[in-house]
């Protein structure tokens, strides 16, 4: 299970970050069947594994976390096999949780930012984002979306799928080059995270001219996302460049074709960053 799963993160069969991070926390379970003959073998199979999976995707913040929490609450914790296991169960069944949780408290807090009538645009899939969305039009708020395809991947068309379903959403689908002839439209941009470090905001690649647009143009922007996803200096954010076929199916020759998975937005472009401990400050 857990060498599947760093096949599944490395290769983006889940875009979600926190989505990511739980996946990768379940995985360890699969140490807890394994004859470990020690408690130190045990601890360096679980360092080696968490070492394993953090690399599966270096610009993952909420992953990162999630693996930093296991392996310093368990390793040297115990002096007993059986009981560094039961830890171990312990531990990634609250890391799970918190992770769920603190994506669905930070909807919770951003759905009253929503109001009725307004209209906002995203960009990509934010699952944050999409269930503040659900949240906010099940009291009856009803809600016009622009939402950016996120080329190359297309995953804002995944959003605008789900936002369909929801009866007092109107959706609208975008190529991302037109939000701006949109943005004067709109009473607010809502977009989710990768991570904010070092006040940067790292999201899906699209989401820097986006906001910088809306604040040329004065329309406030609100970024929503776990408080697990805001994290210091000890995380350092890589960027993923991701393969030219999804650019382009066909071979250019001569052509050196740049398709990073991330950008960089500085957070002093941004009104609100909701996260499930309220608005933060930067």
């Amino acid at each position: 299970m857990i060498d599947e799963t760093i096949e599944e993160i490395q290769e983006m069969q889940t875009h979600s970050s926190s989505v990511v991070a739980v996946k990768a926390a379940q995985a360890l379970t699969d140490l807890l069947d394994r004859d470990h003959t020690t408690i130190e073998n045990f601890e360096r199979d679980l360092e080696r594994n968490v070492g394993a999976l953090k690399r599966a995707n270096p610009s993952h913040a909420s992953l990162f976390n999630a693996m930093q929490t296991i392996k310093i609450n368990v390793v040297d914790r115990k002096s007993d096999l059986d009981e560094a296991k039961k830890l171990l169960e312990e531990v990634i069944h609250r890391v799970v949780e918190d992770v769920t949780e603190g994506k669905s408290r930070a909807a919770a807090k951003a759905a009253p930012t929503l109001e009725t009538d307004s209209t906002i645009l995203t960009h990509d899939y934010s699952s944050t984002v999409l269930e503040a969305i659900e949240r906010a039009t099940s009291t009856k708020t009803s809600l016009k979306v622009y939402v950016t395809e996120a080329r190359p991947r297309y995953l804002g068309r995944k959003a605008a799928r789900r936002l369909a379903e929801l009866m007092q959403v109107e959706p609208h689908l975008l190529v991302d080059s037109a939000a701006g002839s949109f943005l004067s439209d709109c009473d607010r941009v809502v977009v989710g995270m990768d991570c904010i470090v070092d006040e940067t905001l790292y999201n899906r690649v699209g989401t820097f001219p986006i906001i910088a647009t809306a604040a040329a143009v004065d329309v406030p922007v609100t970024v929503v996302g776990s408080a697990a996803k805001v994290v210091d200096g000890s995380f350092v954010f890589e960027n993923e460049y991701r393969s030219p076929a999804e650019v382009s199916l066909e071979p250019l020759e001569d052509i050196m074709i740049e398709n990073p998975a991330y950008d960089a937005t500085p957070v002093s472009l941004i009104d609100q960053v909701i996260t499930d401990n309220g608005v933060e400050s930067f």
